[in-house]
């Protein structure tokens, strides 16, 4: 028997294991500093598949001192990082399998069909928080290397397998990994890419923008300027330098895509009192930046549009706007086009799936800018889930993607690192 048939016979009969351990998974809220049980799940199975394992707390000087550490989070106590490793016997490409264990909060309760940590299966779904972001594409990992020990195969590259934390706040897991030393010839995150193949990500920041008015009593308003109302006006200069970044976006993957590179404006706080002109407005949101573009170039862009109406407005020629950076910011990432990752996978996607792979970029920020950026390792995301259910009420994921992920990275895996 082949080695493609030996690994589909094997997850084959490794699916219901895998069900079960996508719905343990999610079973264990693993929001944003609760992350310690979800992750004892994935150390327990990364036992039982005989890994070397590297568990410890993040947290030390060397990432709170990194230029690019960005967390407003000082105690990781009880939710730690994972590396496990497979050794090959040498002379391989090693590989960096890397998944986040946290997820984002739940929401609105009256919004789920289901409770979202339930892990209910319904017409070949597990439903609940991050089975699609990303727990279900983890599950894939695991199932990939899984199917590898149990068909035999012995491998010449190492297979790093990461579970991290602080995804969704701006990449401090991985960027721990890295600087403990983890690096590799390559990498694949199944983030929820509906099974498509992303090899650009933009990356992205959190901006806050302060805006003085004058207060007045309601019934003189006129007497006041409303810092709501120069507000709008901001906003709408931050639509326009949106609408003008987008339009000098020309790589061939971001065609179907409408906006590669967003401005969201995701909050505005402004007034204390019905009857009284707000004398402050305060815009927080999220920059989009270009796979190619580096975080210097982007807040450099920002800082200019701030300047620039600070300069032209009469208003905000006496009390300037003030800009700050805060929260947390996403590397961006680009893998050649030609880059021989790329064209294993897309190998791999037909030979399985019976049809050429879609390959775009992604309409998100990953954890992938850190492993390129800083660990020097060449990354594709390629994952199971569906883009558009991420951080939604009644997330899910269809179990036959989880599936045949797994086939095709195990497949990947093989060819990657090599066997010998």
């Amino acid at each position: 028997m082949d080695q493609e048939k030996r690994i589909h016979s094997v997850l084959s009969n490794k699916r219901s294991k895998g069900i079960e351990l996508l719905q343990k998974l999610v079973q264990q809220p693993s929001r944003r500093g609760s992350e310690g049980e979800a992750q004892a799940v994935i150390v327990e199975k990364c036992r039982q598949l005989g890994l070397e394992i590297d568990l410890w707390e993040i947290g030390d000087e060397d990432l709170r001192n990194h230029p690019n550490f960005y967390s407003d989070r000082t105690n990781f106590s009880g939710t730690p990082n994972l590396v496990a490793v497979k050794k090959g016997t040498g002379g391989g490409k090693s590989i960096i399998l890397n998944g986040h264990v946290d997820v984002v909060p739940e929401g609105n309760l009256d919004d789920w069909e289901f409770d979202p940590y339930s892990g209910v299966i319904r017409d070949g779904r597990v439903y609940g928080r991050g089975t699609t972001d990303m727990k279900g594409g983890t599950v894939s990992l695991l199932l990939a290397i899984e199917a590898i020990i149990a068909a035999g195969i012995s491998l010449k590259g190492d297979i790093i397998f990461q579970s991290v934390i602080e995804e969704e706040s701006g990449g401090a897991g991985t960027l721990a990994a890295v600087l403990r030393g983890y690096s590799a010839d390559g990498a694949v995150i199944p983030e929820p890419t509906d099974m498509k193949i992303f090899p650009l990500q933009q990356g992205s920041m959190w901006f806050r923008i302060t805006v003085k008015g004058k207060s007045a009593h309601g019934g003189t308003r006129y007497q006041g300027v409303s810092a709501i109302d120069l507000a709008y006006e901001v906003i709408s200069e931050i639509k326009q330098l949106e609408k003008l970044r987008n339009q000098a976006i020309q790589h061939p993957l971001y065609d179907g895509i409408p906006l590669p590179i967003p401005i969201n404006v995701g909050r505005v706080i402004s007034g204390d009192w019905p009857s009284s002109v707000p004398d402050t407005a305060t815009i927080e949101g999220r920059f989009g930046i270009g796979p190619e573009e580096s975080m210097e170039q982007a807040i450099a862009v920002l800082k200019e549009c701030v300047e620039r109406m600070n300069g032209r407005h009469e208003w905000f020629r006496q009390k300037p706007m003030e800009l700050e950076l805060f929260g947390a910011r996403w590397l961006p990432g680009v893998l050649p086009l030609n880059h021989p990752l790329l064209e294993v996978l897309s190998k791999n996607y037909e030979a399985i799936i019976g049809k050429r792979p879609l390959i775009e970029a992604s309409p998100w920020a990953t954890d992938g800018g850190y492993l390129s950026n800083i660990g020097n390792t060449p990354v594709v995301v390629f994952g199971p889930g569906k883009t558009e259910m991420a951080h939604d009420a009644n997330e899910y994921i269809e179990i036959d993607k989880m599936m045949q992920a797994a086939e095709v990275i195990a497949m990947t895996i093989i060819a990657w690192c090599g066997v010998g």
